[in-house]
């Protein structure tokens, strides 16, 4: 398994904006062969970070995902969301491995 952690930099005044991008994509993993974790939204602290978590089987199927973007109208339509509003300032994509608990099913 395969976790894809993103950093993003979002502009606080476009929350609702980010949240509406972050609905799309959490639909759109989870139907393209991946497992969203969710969103991680400011709560205290800095008003600007947020952080996505999803994974995938391998980097061979997340590769696969991959193959929709600038493909597939619904994965456009999702960026658009992010691109008209300018809610993301910035963004950095990790990946990680999960070291689970023994009884943890992935």
């Amino acid at each position: 398994m395969i976790t894809c952690v993103v950093d993003y930099t979002i502009d606080p005044s476009k929350t609702a904006d980010f949240e509406e991008f972050a609905r799309r994509w959490i639909d759109l993993v989870n139907r393209n062969g991946g497992t969203h974790h969710g969103y991680f939204l400011p709560a205290e602290g800095a008003s600007d970070k947020a952080l996505a978590l999803f994974s995938f089987p391998s980097l061979a199927a997340y590769e696969e995902y991959r193959k929709l973007f600038g493909q597939d109208p619904e994965f456009i339509a999702a960026d658009a969301v992010r691109d008209d509003s300018a809610c993301v300032v910035r963004y950095s994509r990790t990946f990680m491995r999960p070291l689970l608990p023994p009884d943890a099913t992935p």
